[in-house]
């Protein structure tokens, strides 16, 4: 670094030390309060046996686009499901691949499950919200919740009647899960946990309250949702062009009055969302900056809050550090201390997450605890998305 000592002068970096200092010190101070509210959050849901009164309260929807090489995990689950679970209903996008197949073996021994293909994509929907949809107005009336679950999750024993038991003891009429996941290979574990930790930095931890509309968090791999509450919102009308409809959804439904929940289902719901490293950059990375859910303003502020305290500090403090030789300015000894603080956040975060992956004896899982490494580039993944748009879907043209 002798050549940028020679470019710049102590006013110069004392400068740009003050820069940093004001528009990285402020986007801690949010990254902060958002992580002290942490420790209040409602623990992760436990297995739960379901009590009578549950009996037949549920229709479980999943959406399927050629998925046989990985919905056995999903449909052997959901069968371990108890009675709380009326019905479920498998809506397929008319796969090619054995998918269809899997679910009528499937239905030989559960008489739950239930096979649909839905309508040709209308003009101004996305596929999975789509067949969301169909499922919601083909489920039974009597059922009191629908629940969306995707088909590369893995449902434990009890997660059904502990997501409708939390939902009712904490008065939400929508409420969806993070899950634990599923990595295998060098390159998912250090970057999944960087594009997983830009969530964490934008918005609150699970099981934390949280009814401002605009900030309010779902997943859709488990979304449980009262029935008469689709109903009053069009089913997934107001999610039928996003790339992100769980989310947009349940903002929606926020924005409407509703009780919206986002809960720790570490224990209850496992997933194993993509192969490798390149499909994980490609598909997951393309609906994280959750555009569709948010306005021009807030996508603006997230992505300016991700670069300031995850994406710059490591990169940063390198740079900083180096210039210590050449400069004393008290500004520039400043912005050093804060980037290596913003480092040291990271790092305690890696084992706040730890929880949130499916623990492993493969060498490979080594590649977590450097997955801070990995910030600069799951923050740019978060920019390109935000600006493009989304051309193909799990396959899909539009």
């Amino acid at each position: 670094m002798n050549w940028l000592a020679q470019l710049l002068t102590e006013e110069t970096v004392g400068a740009i030390s003050l820069g940093l200092l004001i528009f990285q010190g402020t986007s801690t101070l949010i990254l902060l309060s958002r992580l002290l509210k942490g420790p209040r959050r409602r623990p992760p849901l436990q297995p739960l046996h379901p009590t009578p009164d549950l009996f037949g309260a549920v229709s479980v929807v999943v959406p399927t686009l050629n998925e046989a090489e990985r919905i056995t995990p999903a449909l052997e689950g959901l069968t371990r499901q108890s009675y709380e679970v009326r019905e479920i209903i498998i809506v397929d996008s008319n796969s090619q691949d054995g998918t269809q197949e899997k679910v009528k073996a499937a239905a030989i021994f559960d008489p739950r499950f239930r096979l649909i293909t839905d309508d040709p994509l209308p003009p101004g929907w996305v596929g999975r919200p789509w067949a969301l949809h169909n499922g919601f107005l083909n489920s039974s009336q009597k059922s009191e919740w629908i629940l969306g679950i995707d088909a590369d999750t893995l449902p434990q024993p009890g997660l059904v009647a502990s997501i409708v038991q939390a939902a009712t003891e904490e008065g939400y009429d929508l409420v969806s899960l993070s899950p634990q996941f599923i990595l295998k290979y060098p390159g998912e574990w250090w970057l999944q946990p960087a594009l997983l930790m830009t969530l964490l930095y934008r918005f609150d931890s699970a099981g934390v309250k949280n009814q401002t509309p605009e900030r309010v968090m779902a997943n859709g791999q488990c979304f449980l949702t009262r029935r008469q509450v689709l109903e009053r919102l069009g089913g997934y009308e107001s999610a039928a062009q996003s790339f992100c409809d769980d989310v947009t959804l349940a903002r929606y439904a926020a924005a409407c009055g509703y009780q919206v929940g986002f809960l720790d289902g570490a224990q209850v719901l496992k997933v194993r969302m993509y192969e490798g490293v390149l499909q994980t950059w490609q598909e997951w990375g393309r609906s994280l900056d959750l555009k569709d859910a948010s306005n021009p303003a807030q996508l603006f502020h997230d992505l300016w809050l991700l670069l300031t305290t995850q994406g710059l500090p490591i990169p940063l403090s390198v740079i900083l550090i180096s210039l210590l030789p050449g400069y004393t300015c008290l500004t520039l000894m400043a912005a050093i201390g804060l980037n290596l603080f913003l480092v040291a956040i990271r790092i305690g975060l890696l084992w706040a997450i730890a929880p949130s992956y499916h623990p492993s004896n493969s060498p490979a899982s080594f590649f977590f605890w450097l997955s801070p490494l990995a910030d600069p580039l799951a923050v740019l993944r978060i920019f390109l998305s935000a600006t493009h748009k989304p051309t193909s879907w799990r396959g899909r043209i539009y």
